[in-house]
C-alpha cells in the first residue's frame, strides 16, 4: 500500500482536485491522509464529504497552525503503507503516476523514486512549464539545487524506515531528500506524472525569498561549514537567477 500524504490549510478551492485525483489512481491500493492544518475555510468540510464515501481517505485535524513539515510528518507518523508519497492540497496526479512509479521502483530495486511534472494555473490550464526528472540523484549533486517535486516523490518504507522532515516552515521537503540520499541514491521517471499548480500565494513568495531556509538546511541540519553552505547558496542563487532569465 501506498500512503499519500496531503497538508491542508485553507484549501477549499483546490482540495476537491486533489483528492479526486488520487481517488482516480489506476493503482488502488492507497490511503490519502489529510492532515488538516486549522483551516478556517470549509477544507475540513469537504475533506470529511469524500472520507464518508471513501474509507481509504483519513481526517487528521491539528490543534494548532504549524505549518507543512508538522502536517506532513503527522501525515508521516499516522502512515501504514509501505511506500509513502507526498502531494499538497492544490497539485494533483495523473491517473497512471502511482501505478507506473510502483512498478518503476519494483522493476529496479529503487528505494526513492520521483517524475516530471508539469505546471498549471489556478483554473487547471497547463502553462507550458515542463520540470523534467533527472535520471538519478545523489546526495552532493542534490547539495547545490533541490531536483525533486515533493507532488512526485515516493520512498520505500521498509528500506529507510519512517523518515521525518525536519519543523522548518520551509524547504522541509528538500531537508528530506537529502537525508535519504545519504542512504541510497533518487531516481527519476522521465514521464510527466504530476501537475504543480502555480497560484497567487506560490508565485508571491518569490524563489529567492527561500534561500533563507536553505541555507539553515545547510548549516543547520547537515552542519556544513560556513564556507560549503556559502559556496552551494551561492551555486543555488546563480541556477535560479539563470532560470529566471531564461
Amino acid at each position: 500500500m501506498v500512503s499519500v500524504i496531503t497538508p491542508v490549510h485553507n484549501s477549499e478551492k483546490f482540495i476537491r482536485q486533489c483528492v479526486e485525483s488520487v481517488q482516480n489512481q489506476f493503482y488502488k491500493e492507497w490511503e490519502h491522509i489529510l492532515v488538516d492544518d486549522c483551516s478556517e475555510d470549509r477544507s475540513v468540510e469537504i475533506i470529511q464529504e469524500y472520507a464518508r464515501k471513501d474509507p481509504r481517505i483519513r481526517l487528521i485535524q491539528l490543534d494548532q497552525n504549524s505549518g507543512a513539515g508538522v502536517a506532513r510528518n503527522k501525515g508521516i507518523e499516522e502512515a501504514k503503507g509501505t511506500y509513502i508519497a507526498f502531494l499538497d492540497s492544490d497539485d494533483q496526479w495523473y491517473p497512471e503516476k502511482l501505478e507506473k512509479q510502483i512498478t518503476f521502483m519494483q522493476n529496479n530495486d529503487y528505494h526513492f523514486s520521483f517524475t516530471s511534472y508539469d505546471t498549471i494555473d489556478e483554473k487547471g490550464n497547463k502553462l507550458g512549464q515542463l520540470f523534467k526528472a533527472r535520471q538519478r540523484v545523489t546526495y552532493n549533486t542534490a547539495l547545490f539545487k533541490n531536483p525533486i517535486g515533493c507532488l512526485t516523490a515516493m520512498y520505500d518504507v521498509n528500506f529507510f524506515g519512517k523518515q521525518y522532515m525536519p519543523e522548518i516552515r520551509k524547504r522541509q521537503d528538500y531537508a528530506l531528500w537529502l537525508k535519504l540520499l545519504k542512504k541510497a541514491d533518487g531516481y527519476g521517471l522521465q514521464e510527466v506524472l504530476s501537475s504543480y499548480r502555480h497560484t497567487s500565494n506560490s508565485i508571491s513568495s518569490g524563489k529567492i525569498g527561500l534561500l533563507k531556509y536553505e541555507w539553515k538546511i545547510y548549516r543547520e541540519i547537515e552542519g556544513l561549514s560556513f564556507l560549503q553552505s556559502s559556496f552551494y547558496l551561492l551555486s543555488a542563487v546563480f541556477i535560479k537567477l539563470r532560470t529566471y532569465i531564461k
